[in-house]
């Protein structure tokens, strides 16, 4: 009993200081839980809204339609191809194509949906890895401080950033690889010992720039530029042959992919840059399109406020490292190459994202509505997707207070302009486009569909003229060429010659909106455009001086007659076709250059044709017509046959 009485009674004392400890324990992790806490919860709240706001504004653009024309005729046997029978690349990014096709093939599910599903995924991942990045810039969730969602905020309450999160288009494949690259980098600059699968992941996906859009590679090559003059791991190998795979390395795909592009294509870049003419240069139109972004939003206040923020948050960073002991001080703080840091990424990335709005601005911007700068707006925000903000320490002077204060204070700010801009309506022309050439791409296509999520072929149906193309086409068995009239009941259809083949000489449309017209019809049906996204014909003719931004060719439909051989004469052709320019436009059609362009992409894809293509591509790419047939005469020097004949 007294044994026992004795154990009672020892227990509480034996007890009491494993509480203690305990507690003791659990207050000195609380800062650290409540800052990784804060951090997860942050990075999980604004996931979750950019996924809703996504959600709600869900929709696939005409353009994304485009793509899944191409990933049809991948499926079906017929190639990479818009067309079948014609290589023409009409999608700016070979690697969003891929994926849709892979996603595609793997699920057999409807390809709207494929595109959906995965441009949603890729968004949030994106801003998943960007703010993983920048916490890996400011150190990480560590006691004393919260790392709070700042750039990323700014970047998802921009209503053109949710619109193309479900567009269809490439908009989403371009920041998630923004995303992993910045994570990627931020790694390689603070880790410690660098392994060599680690670094070749990273050059390869760094080397990816050129397929997932060709002015990515301005940032891509910037990077490999890096990684490649910086100090190599030491390793059994040297760092001469560590240098020769990097470049192996980030060369596989986009080099590989470049010859089979020059070959089957006939040309080193997308089609779309030549029918859009990347090169070519509208400063002032580019001014334009950054300030219609800019401007509505009041975009410039969170980017001003987010700059103050980080310039007095590295003040207050610099002060404490002054005092602080060696061993307190960062990894990199004393190393005499500079080029594997953190300063060194943000340097690119900024450096990166500047030269891409110059690009940008330098081309015009685009068409579409804040589209085109939303890859340069997240670059510039990667840095400070995350912000951290210090808890006040008890004792602390005025002026230690007011480098806490002021970036919660800018970040407070920063949080309620968010709330005002993501409901924030940029332009009122609805279903019309303004003086500008630059709409709403969304809201356009929401109106003139009629439906608040269009993202089935069949939405657009219900878009003028789209119901009355499928009837005239199923009513015309024989095959045709259509051609828009003014009304949106009817098209014009010119027929083809007789003798009429056995099942007739199929179908060819002739119209601007390619995706929902393509992707309404089997892939039997021709599809071109006026523009020359999908028609090289049109792609090469000169550019309109005064045409609106990205829609500024314009092939007259005479061209298009004569080139799918349908019949030239009244009363058969369409009433405006004039039988004079049919003429001239037939023998324009006969110059010799011209029609080498034209076999480029239709001739049978031989290993003869394929060198021949390789090496004739940069001459192809700069080669252009006149869409007036009679000048196009004079400039291949080529006799018209309208011309009236001299007298003798």
């Amino acid at each position: 009993m007294v044994v026992a009485g004795n154990k009672h009674e020892d227990a509480p004392t034996t007890a009491l200081p494993v509480g203690a400890a305990l507690r003791r324990a659990l207050a000195e992790r609380r800062p650290s839980l409540l800052s990784r806490a804060t951090f997860v919860g942050g990075v999980t709240l604004t996931v979750v809204l950019f996924g809703i706001g996504s959600w709600q504004r869900r929709w696939i653009a005409d353009d994304g339609l485009i793509v899944l024309r191409t990933v049809r005729n991948l499926l079906a046997g017929n190639g990479p191809v818009f067309n079948a029978g014609e290589r023409v690349e009409t999608n700016t990014s070979a690697a969003w194509t891929y994926v849709i096709w892979f996603f595609g093939w793997l699920t057999h599910a409807r390809l709207e949906y494929v595109s959906l599903a995965v441009a949603l995924a890729l968004s949030l991942l994106a801003i998943v890895f960007a703010m993983l990045g920048s916490a890996r810039l400011w150190g990480g969730a560590r006691a004393g401080r919260l790392l709070v969602p700042a750039g990323a905020l700014v970047y998802i309450a921009v209503p053109p950033a949710r619109d193309y999160a479900t567009s269809g288009l490439e908009n989403c494949l371009v920041i998630f690889w923004l995303g992993v690259l910045w994570w990627g980098l931020i790694r390689w600059s603070q880790a410690e010992k660098v392994r060599l699968p680690g670094l070749f992941g990273l050059v390869f996906w760094a080397g990816l720039c050129w397929v997932i859009r060709p002015e990515m590679t301005i940032l891509g090559g910037l990077a490999l530029l890096l990684i490649f003059c910086a100090p190599m791991p030491r390793t059994r190998l040297a760092p001469l042959v560590i240098r020769a795979l990097i470049v192996v390395v980030a060369g596989l795909v986009p080099v590989g992919y470049q010859i089979w592009r020059m070959g089957y294509y006939g040309l080193p870049y997308p089609n779309t840059a030549v029918a859009k003419e990347a090169g070519g240069a509208k400063w002032a139109q580019g001014f334009t399109y950054l300030w219609d972004l800019v401007g509505p939003y009041y975009l410039w206040v969170p980017l001003l406020l987010l700059v103050v923020a980080t310039a007095v948050l590295l003040r207050a960073g610099r002060e404490r490292d002054a005092v602080s002991e060696p061993g307190e001080r960062p990894r990199w703080w004393s190393r005499r190459d500079r080029l594997r840091s953190p300063a060194a990424v943000v340097t690119l990335l900024l450096v990166g994202g500047v030269l891409l709005v110059a690009f940008n601005l330098r081309v015009g911007g685009d068409f579409m509505h804040g589209r085109m700068l939303l890859p340069q707006l997240f670059i510039l925000l990667l840095p400070v997707s995350v912000l951290p903000i210090r808890l006040p320490a008890r004792g602390a002077s005025r002026r230690q207070a007011l480098l806490v204060a002021v970036p919660l204070a800018a970040w407070v700010i920063a949080v309620g302009w968010a709330l005002v801009a993501a409901n924030t309506t940029a332009t009122n022309a609805g279903s019309s486009i303004s003086a500008s050439g630059i709409v709403d791409e969304r809201v356009y296509y929401v109106l003139n569909s009629g439906h608040d999520h269009p993202v089935l072929a069949e939405d657009y149906l219900d878009y003028p003229r789209m119901r009355a193309m499928v009837r005239d086409i199923a009513q015309t068995p024989d095959g045709g060429l259509l051609l828009n009239s003014p009304s949106f009941m009817m098209w014009y259809v010119a027929p083809p010659p007789l003798p009429i083949p056995d099942g007739g000489a199929g179908h060819t449309v002739y119209f601007l909106n390619l995706g929902m017209t393509s992707m309404n019809v089997p892939l039997s049906v021709r599809v071109i455009d006026q523009e020359g996204l999908a028609y090289p014909l049109a792609a090469h003719t000169d550019r309109l001086a005064d045409g609106r931004i990205g829609h500024d060719k314009n092939l007259y439909p005479d061209w298009v007659l004569v080139d799918t051989g349908m019949v030239d004469r009244h009363p058969w052709m369409p009433w405006f076709l004039d039988e004079k320019w049919v003429t001239q436009a037939r023998t324009a059609l006969s110059c010799p250059e011209t029609q080498d362009l034209l076999a480029s992409s239709r001739a049978p894809l031989t290993r003869d044709r394929f060198r021949h293509n390789v090496i004739q591509s940069l001459h192809f790419a700069k080669y252009r017509i006149d869409r007036v047939p009679k000048y196009e005469i004079q400039r291949c020097h080529l006799v018209d046959p309208t011309a009236p004949v001299a007298p003798n």
